[in-house]
């Protein structure tokens, strides 16, 4: 298998992932972006994390690295907001946007093989990351869904990103922060065939995704699909994560995947974090009682939060 730079793909983990969720809880990183934040490195662009892929693809790859230190074992490639429509309307060809796509996911594993080789416990592995077609946007309605697309635009849209994606060589496809469930079963169509498995995400407020169907729904959407190895949320309140795993994994059977925020709320006017952070790790125990499998955070979650959920893990 090859890039669609025609680079040799990155060769991915012995272990699958879904074998391992089998076997117990598996650690999953933090929030990308506020480690990049952490660096230095500013934000403030509609390509979000993904511009830092054409112009600083080593600090991404020190990103990963930091969270791999930390005690993850599952890294979220830099792609989650990197699409051929964002990107090229910065006027980045097409063949350019493959490149740095799949460079998303060899930068992870190159940071896997650096953290393995100094002594962090294995296997590692990479998720590719795809976000929601409002992240491509750039205007908030990730977290609203209802763009006004139908299921089929939805898939066509998300299809070649993933194809792309898929050729690099992940581990899995982390189809996360997902806030409608039309856009769910587009993503769920978008990756028959691919060859590689996948975790469905969604974004929620309380038992309802952010466009307000009802969980339980949302989650049996993925319940018949071969390729979809874990169910879960990200990018919501810690609180609302156990009623959510409970949801997901009775409706599915499948391994729960949760990371969640830290608490801190968004003032968009303000463009800042406000209130205080929630996300404890003795949270953890209560989120495996109740069928997280991989667990880890979003935003505003660091490698020392990554560092405790391992440590809790380690000793539960």
């Amino acid at each position: 298998m090859s890039t669609a730079s025609g680079r040799a793909a990155p060769t991915t983990s012995p272990v699958p992932l879904a074998e391992a969720l089998a076997a117990g809880p598996v650690v999953l990183d933090g929030g990308l972006s506020n480690q990049l934040e952490a660096a230095g490195h500013d934000l403030g662009d509609g390509l979000w994390s993904a511009r830092l892929l054409a112009e600083r693809p080593e600090a991404v790859a020190e990103a990963h690295l930091a969270y791999y230190r930390a005690g993850a074992r599952v890294a979220i490639t830099s792609s989650y907001q990197a699409t051929f429509e964002g990107f090229g309307a910065r006027g980045v060809p097409r063949g350019r946007v493959a490149e740095l796509l799949g460079l998303s996911v060899a930068l992870a594993r190159g940071a896997a093989r650096r953290a393995e080789s100094g002594g962090a416990a294995g296997p590692l592995w990479v998720a590719a990351s795809a976000g929601p077609y409002g992240a491509m946007l750039a205007d908030g309605s990730e977290y609203r869904g209802r763009y006004g697309l139908t299921v089929g635009e939805l898939e066509r849209f998300h299809r070649p990103r993933l194809e792309v994606l898929a050729a690099a060589g992940p581990d899995v496809l982390a189809l996360e922060t997902v806030p409608d469930a039309d856009e769910a079963a587009a993503l769920l169509r978008a990756v028959r065939g691919l060859g590689v498995p996948a975790w469905l995400s969604y974004s929620v407020a309380g038992d309802r995704t952010r466009a307000g169907q009802p969980l339980e729904e949302a989650f049996a959407l993925a319940a018949g699909a071969d390729e979809v190895i874990a169910v879960g949320v990200n990018c919501c309140a810690p609180e609302d994560v156990t009623p959510a795993v409970e949801t997901a994994a009775r409706v599915t059977g499948r391994p729960v995947v949760v990371y969640p925020n830290s608490g801190e709320r968004w003032d968009a006017r303000a463009r800042a974090w406000r209130g205080r952070s929630t996300f404890a790790p003795e949270r953890v125990t209560e989120w495996v009682r109740a069928g997280a499998r991989l667990i880890g955070g979003c935003c505003r979650v660091g490698p020392a939060t990554v560092a405790g959920i391992a440590e809790t893990l380690r000793t539960a």
